[in-house]
């Protein structure tokens, strides 16, 4: 039966079947297809918890399909990600976009469900092979440079992901992706791998390089995967490593400087993007119950506002031209939904009460409390102070408020305005009803976001 086939059939890697072919469908038909692809995909999940796949090559045993607590939200929020996607780019008739946007989708899906490291390096590639086409559709020589540059970066990760393992396996017999320690070699290099997906500090240049140089739709489709297949993949492999605290703190609190002087609003959101993926990375290094469910929540979260917020610039540069923060302004006239549906990922990701972040965020923060890790709470509440300032403040103004630029355009296309809808619902319902939210996290926690004192600090964060 199909539903058996389904449920064999690894997530994501519908996804890529379907995509090889999607150049030969009608625009017409292109995104219905896609959309199938995405609930078929869907279906697989419901196989449910365990090993589903495991096939033999070369020697080795290859695990296709695990599935397991903390895959499910990652798979889950990837194909709602995936499907909204589809709406957003629902105007653009060419296929690259959404060949290119499938496939990858597809690839990081099938890599979350990879139980072995020789699996998942196969999809940690492909997710970079991909991946780069969205970036070299814009057709200007600047995105061929970037794309260019963001492919070896992203291929060398992919080497070192390959070195790790190899030496792993001369080590111990064993390819399992499982929870590592650095103590040698091998499991440095994974590390380290992990890392550059992730945009660790020093190796984080072709996040801010190549984002902003994508297609329209392109960019949208960029900041949900590669950088949260990271956060999973370093969840799964170095949760309670200390150091990742460290690594996060920097992550939070450099790339503020960056975005606050930034004038290219696109990459503005790039430089947001780090800085929560060091969120993301501190509660990661905690490593207890509550901070692996706060890094998961936020990773979720996370793809949902950020890409509703560039999915509103993305509107913008489609409609105006141009997403500089010095030419813009007044749009609130031409554009009132793509502005709303703006200040709602703002508030979002500024952590407001009622708002996805805030359900997200109190969790990282209540764990970094009760490990009684003071310095690094401090460097993540100034971080947030940050993120309210270029992200929950500069992006809405300029684009929308501000000086008047004088443009007299329409609204965003349907297709985005309904997959920002989307998104924006998400955000709601997930600040408003977060203990539903939190039944999907991987550990079961008894925590109300809502009490008092989470509330009130908060409100003067925000505030003063």
């Amino acid at each position: 039966m199909m539903s058996d086939f389904l449920t064999m059939l690894p997530p994501g890697a519908l996804m890529m079947i379907v995509a090889a072919g999607l150049v030969l469908v009608p625009h017409h038909a292109r995104q219905v297809v896609m959309l199938l692809a995405i609930a078929g995909s869907a279906f697989s999940l419901t196989a449910g918890a365990g090993q589903h796949l495991t096939v033999a090559l070369l020697g080795f045993e290859m695990m296709f399909y695990r599935a397991d607590h903390l895959s499910l939200p990652f798979a889950v929020v990837f194909h709602i990600a995936a499907a909204l996607n589809v709406f957003y780019g629902w105007h653009e008739k060419r296929a690259t976009d959404h060949v290119a946007g499938l496939a990858y989708a597809g690839a990081a899906i099938a890599a979350l469900h990879a139980g072995d490291l020789i699996t998942l390096f196969i999809w940690w590639e492909a997710t970079a092979i991909t991946s780069v086409f969205l970036i070299l559709a814009s057709g200007t020589r600047r995105a061929r440079h970037a794309a260019m540059r963001y492919l070896i970066i992203q291929v060398a990760s992919g080497v070192l992901l390959l070195a790790g393992a190899a030496m792993l396996f001369s080590e111990t017999g064993s390819l399992a992706f499982a929870a590592m320690t650095l103590g040698s070699t091998a499991s440095w290099l994974i590390f380290i791998a992990f890392g550059i997906k992730a945009a660790f500090p020093l190796l984080n240049g072709w996040l801010q390089d190549a984002y902003p140089e994508a297609t329209v739709v392109g960019t949208v489709v960029l900041s949900a995967f590669t950088t949260k297949l990271a956060i999973y993949a370093l969840a799964r492999g170095f949760a309670g490593t200390e150091l990742l605290i460290v690594i996060g703190c920097l992550m939070t609190a450099f790339p503020v400087f960056f975005a606050v002087i930034e004038n290219d609003m696109r990459r503005v959101l790039a430089y947001s993007l780090n800085n929560q993926l060091g969120f993301m990375v501190v509660a990661i290094g905690i490593g207890t119950d509550l901070a692996i469910n706060g890094a998961v929540a936020h990773a979720f979260a996370h793809i949902i506002y950020k890409g509703l917020l560039f999915m509103s610039m993305g509107a913008v540069l489609y409609r105006v031209g141009t997403v500089k923060a010095s030419e813009l302004g007044g749009l609130y006239k031409s554009m009132p939904l793509t502005m709303v549906f703006c200040i709602i990922g703002a508030m979002s990701i500024s952590a407001f009460p009622l708002f996805s972040g805030f359900a997200a965020k109190s969790l990282i923060m209540s764990a970094l409390g009760y490990k009684g890790l003071i310095a690094a709470y401090l460097v993540l509440l100034a971080a947030s102070a940050g993120v309210l300032h270029h992200s929950g403040i500069k992006i809405p103004y300029f684009a929308f408020f501000g000086h008047d630029g004088g443009y007299k355009v329409k609204e965003a296309p349907f297709g985005m305005l309904v997959a920002m809808a989307g998104a924006s619902a998400l955000c709601i319902g997930i600040g408003s009803f977060p203990a539903i939210f939190y039944q999907i996290l991987p550990y079961s926690i008894d925590y109300n976001p809502y009490d008092a004192s989470h509330v009130l600090g908060q409100r003067e964060l925000l505030i003063f």
